[in-house]
């Protein structure tokens, strides 16, 4: 004899655990906050930021962002990838590219910022299918340190964020 439970909807998804790598942070600052808008998806990255050691508009050699290459994690698995662009793409094809529009400094100095980023173009139906804003939250390392000497050289930085995907629609 099998007993069912009438449990409500809501009740399970009050038990469930995040998702692997996503973890309950600060409350999010205000500069990066999306108001009215719905979460979509959020995964966590893996990665590293690529920086250039460049001449700035003062001649000075520093360390410039290039790129970000990173694998977009669910519980543990790959399940798409994040580069320049910046550009986001998850396995079933979907993708979005986005341009800044806020930042938020990260817990400490070696953190690169929290961004808020619009999206600026989106590619084939599937989970990032209109979404409209990313927020990029919980960041760990991924700032550049040490000396740029030699123009043209690189350093890759190891970093960890949690990407928000959201959309103004329903």
């Amino acid at each position: 004899m099998h007993v069912f439970l009438k449990i409500p909807l809501f009740a399970v998804f009050l038990v469930l655990p995040l998702p692997a790598g996503a973890q309950v942070s600060a409350p999010l600052p205000a500069a990066i906050a999306a108001p009215g808008e719905k979460t979509v998806a959020t995964f966590h990255a893996e990665g590293a930021q690529i920086y250039e050691c460049k001449a700035g508009s003062d001649s000075k050699l520093a360390w410039q962002a290039r790129e970000p290459i990173a694998a977009l994690l669910l519980n543990g698995e790959t399940v798409g990838r994040h580069y320049a662009g910046p550009s986001w793409e998850h396995v079933d094809g979907s993708a979005v590219t986005a341009k800044v529009a806020a930042r938020a400094p990260g817990a400490t100095p070696n953190d690169i910022p929290w961004l808020k980023l619009d999206v600026t173009t989106q590619r084939k139906d599937g989970v990032f299918h209109g979404v409209t804003t990313v927020q990029r939250i919980n960041t760990k390392g991924g700032v550049a340190q040490g000396p740029c000497d030699s123009a043209g050289t690189y350093q890759s930085v190891a970093y960890s964020a949690d990407y928000v995907f959201l959309s103004k629609g329903p």
